[in-house]
């Protein structure tokens, strides 16, 4: 209980919120070219040093209480002494989504706010290597990343960028591993599928799809998004519109090149369409697109609820649906390439397809190994389920924390709160940074 008893006397008996202020002020309003300008940040760097000077005088570990009073309010110490006391490590590596995560179209401008890039340059000046894991292309992720961090920091071989979702990995610093391209590794026939999607996804979708959608993506995943402002009711509509869409379309590929007849079997090699008929058709197969689509909807709503709703919903609508199928009637041969391809849906933002073999699980391992972080305990940062992925890898290994903000998917919530509860507010990614920060101050104190 020392530490504890420590950390009451120190928020109870020192002006610690002063402090914190003078920190502040200095770290993100460092000195400029005005003398009054000057005049006032000295003051309070002057003032900053004597009331740190007066902790460290007063506690035993004086100087790591001091610094942990300089960056974080009664809340945040307490979490990161409840992580400390539960876990015993310090966090060796970082693990951050970007979009909704540092940050947040709805609380701030859409960009990472200076407090946020000002505690990850504080842990990554700290030795903590920093994982940027994203679906965003790297070329956009290291721009941004460079403007805000820096081109030093980015280039210090203690960071890197898993990008589009663990397709690659960029680590500059490590030479011939400074890029590996994960998806060269992905098997042949799901890029296959990937291909059929995306040259068929809007061609074959309704005008409203059409109009109020756009396609991302390359060769190991196809994304629609939006055209209308993300989470508006507008792109609401026509993600879930999308989402159905894209599940039917997957749905036929699937059993267009899984070779399987309506009612029958496929002919066991699953290598390619059959002959007999235009695009592998089975010529005894009447309605290859209905069945594909049935058990694309039976597999990926048993999947994921949330999917399930958008489904359900749409065959609530009046909207032409293929009769229901079970998840046994499925074909083993649609049924492995199913278990193959995931598909993901982001409420208002995204609708995709994906390769369950390359996820930001794939990545971060990859970058973790480039990185040479041995024995990790990570804190991961996340507001999707591709994320929650990623956080339930390390909760199964006992590596790390994970923490979302308080508009993550339905999932992603229920596990961190099952976990350690680390959920804050929209476009307050600083605060659980700074948790992470304080929390190896006190494991420094071992």
């Amino acid at each position: 209980m020392e530490r504890y008893d420590l950390l009451y006397r120190l928020y109870d008996e020192f002006d610690v919120e002063t402090l914190r202020e003078h920190q502040s002020f200095v770290d993100l309003f460092p000195p400029v070219d005005s003398r009054v300008a000057l005049e006032h940040w000295e003051e309070a760097s002057d003032e900053l040093t004597l009331l740190k000077s007066e902790i460290r005088d007063a506690l035993p570990g004086g100087a790591t209480f001091a610094e942990i009073a300089a960056h974080a309010d009664r809340e945040t110490a307490f979490t990161a002494l409840d992580l400390h006391a539960r876990y015993g490590r310090a966090v060796n590596a970082l693990v951050l989504d970007v979009d909704e995560t540092l940050r947040s179209a709805g609380g701030t401008d859409n960009e990472i706010p200076r407090e946020t890039l000002h505690v990850l340059t504080e842990l990554h000046d700290a030795r903590v290597p920093i994982v940027i894991c994203t679906g965003q292309t790297l070329e956009n992720v290291k721009g941004f990343m460079i403007q805000g961090l820096g081109n030093e920091l980015v280039h210090s071989g203690s960071f890197s960028i898993v990008y589009e979702s663990g397709n690659g990995v960029f680590t500059p610093g490590h030479g011939s591993r400074t890029k590996r391209l994960l998806y060269e590794e992905l098997d042949e026939s799901v890029r296959g599928i990937f291909d059929a999607v995306r040259s068929r996804v809007l061609p074959e979708a309704s005008q409203d799809i059409r109009r109020g959608s756009h396609l991302q993506g390359n060769e190991f995943n196809v994304t629609l998004k939006p055209n209308f402002e993300t989470g508006s009711a507008d792109a609401e509509a026509v993600i879930d519109d999308g989402l159905v869409h894209l599940i039917d379309l997957l749905g036929v590929v699937v059993v267009e090149r899984a070779d399987v007849a309506v009612g029958g079997e496929g002919n066991g090699d699953g290598d390619g369409p059959a002959e007999g008929g235009e695009g592998g058709r089975r010529a005894e197969d009447p309605a290859p697109a209905e069945r594909g689509a049935a058990w694309a909807r039976a597999h990926y709503a048993a999947a994921d609820p949330e999917i399930r709703e958008v489904l359900e919903a749409s065959a609530d609508g009046g909207e032409a649906a293929p009769a229901p199928a079970a998840l046994a009637d499925i074909p083993e041969p649609v049924a492995a390439l199913f278990d193959q391809i995931a598909v993901g849906y982001y409420r208002g933002d995204a609708a995709e397809i994906s390769s369950l073999e390359l996820d930001k699980v794939a990545g971060v391992e990859a970058a973790l190994d480039v990185l040479d972080v041995r024995d990790p305990f990570l804190l991961v940062m996340g507001d999707s389920k591709s994320d929650l992925r990623v956080m339930e890898w390390i909760a199964e290994r006992d590596w790390g924390i994970a923490a979302a903000p308080e508009h993550a998917s339905a999932d992603v919530l229920s596990h961190v709160l099952d976990r350690d509860e680390l959920v804050f507010d929209r476009g307050t990614s600083a605060r659980m940074l700074r948790t992470a920060h304080i929390l190896n101050l006190l494991a420094r104190l071992e």
